[in-house]
C-alpha cells in the first residue's frame, strides 16, 4: 500500500505528461484515496491553465467586441453582433466538438501560405491538441458572453459623467480612458466575476468533448471519471473534484472581490456594490 507521500511523488505533476510522473495510472485494487486526491489535484492544473488564459485573453477581446457592437459603423457592428449571436446561441460542448473536427480537416503536413515570392508551410497539428484548440474555443466563448456584459455596462454609464466630461473638454480617447472605461468596468465587474467562475467550471468540458487526453494527461474531471470507472465507486472521486472546485471558486471570488474594491475605492463603503455568486444552471 502506497503512502500519501509516495502518491504525491508519483502523480503530483502526472497531468502534464508521462515524463512528469509514473508512466501508468493506478488500476483496480491498487488505487488508494491518496492516489485519487493527488491525481485529481494534478488534473486541476489544466483547468487553471484553461481558465486563467481564457479570462486574460477573452477579457480584452470582449472589450473590443463590445465597442464594435456599439459602433455607428455597420461594418464593425454587424460582425460583432453575429459573433455574439453564434457563440451565445450554441452550446459550448458543441463548439468544442465542432472545432476539433474542423482542426482535424486541416492538412496533416500543414497549411501552405503563398507570399508571392515564396510559399511557407504553417504547421497545423498543434490545433488538434487541447492546450491550443480548446483554449481558442474557450477564449471565443467567454469573449462573446463578456462582450454582452460590457456592452450593457457601456450603455449604463451615467449621463451626468458624460456631460461632465464634455464640460471639461474631454473627447475621444481621453474621454473613454478617464471616464467611460473605469465606469464601465465598475458597473460590469460583479457580472463579469460570475462569468469568470462559470468559465472555470466549463473547462471540465474540454476532455469530455472531442479533444483527446494525450498520454492520459487530462484535467480533474478526466481523472475523477477514470477513478469512478476503475473503482465502481463515484462517491470518492466526484466529491473530491467538487471540493477542489469549491476551493478554486473561493479563490476566484476573493481575487475578483479585491479588484472590485479597487474599482469602487472612491465610493463610500456602505454604498459599494457587493459581489454575489449567482450560478447558472443552463448556459
Amino acid at each position: 500500500m502506497k503512502t500519501c507521500a509516495e502518491s504525491f511523488d508519483a502523480y503530483a505533476l502526472r497531468a502534464l505528461g508521462r515524463e512528469f510522473g509514473e508512466r501508468l495510472l493506478p488500476k483496480g485494487v491498487e488505487i488508494t484515496f491518496c492516489d485519487q486526491l493527488v491525481l485529481i489535484g494534478s488534473g486541476l492544473i489544466w483547468n487553471v491553465y484553461f481558465g486563467v488564459l481564457a479570462v486574460l485573453v477573452g477579457f480584452w477581446l470582449a472589450i473590443g467586441i463590445a465597442l464594435a457592437r456599439d459602433s455607428r459603423h455597420r461594418l464593425l457592428r454587424a460582425p460583432a453582433a453575429g459573433f455574439i449571436f453564434v457563440f451565445r446561441g450554441s452550446p459550448l460542448f458543441i463548439q468544442l466538438f465542432f472545432a476539433y473536427e474542423l482542426f482535424q480537416l486541416l492538412p496533416k503536413a500543414g497549411v501552405e501560405i503563398p507570399l508571392g515570392f515564396a510559399t511557407i508551410t504553417a504547421d497545423s497539428r498543434w490545433l488538434t491538441r487541447a492546450w491550443a484548440g480548446a483554449l481558442i474555443v474557450l477564449v471565443l466563448n467567454t469573449a462573446a458572453y463578456s462582450a454582452v456584459i460590457f456592452h450593457g455596462a457601456l450603455h449604463s454609464v451615467p449621463k451626468g459623467d458624460l456631460e461632465a466630461a464634455d464640460a471639461y473638454g474631454l473627447t475621444g480617447w481621453p474621454r473613454f480612458r478617464r471616464i467611460v472605461w473605469p465606469t464601465m468596468l465598475r458597473l460590469a465587474w460583479p457580472s463579469y466575476t460570475n462569468e469568470a467562475i462559470f468559465l472555470f467550471h466549463a473547462t471540465t468540458l474540454v476532455f469530455l468533448s472531442a479533444f483527446p487526453a494525450w498520454q492520459q494527461s487530462g484535467d480533474a474531471l478526466y481523472y475523477a471519471s477514470y477513478f469512478a470507472g476503475q473503482t465502481f465507486n463515484p462517491f470518492i472521486a466526484y466529491p473530491l473534484i467538487a471540493a477542489y472546485f469549491i476551493a478554486a471558486t473561493l479563490v476566484i471570488t476573493a481575487l475578483f472581490g479585491a479588484v472590485n474594491r479597487r474599482l469602487n475605492r472612491h465610493i463610500p463603503r456602505e454604498a459599494r456594490p457587493k459581489l454575489r455568486f449567482r450560478p447558472q444552471i443552463i448556459r
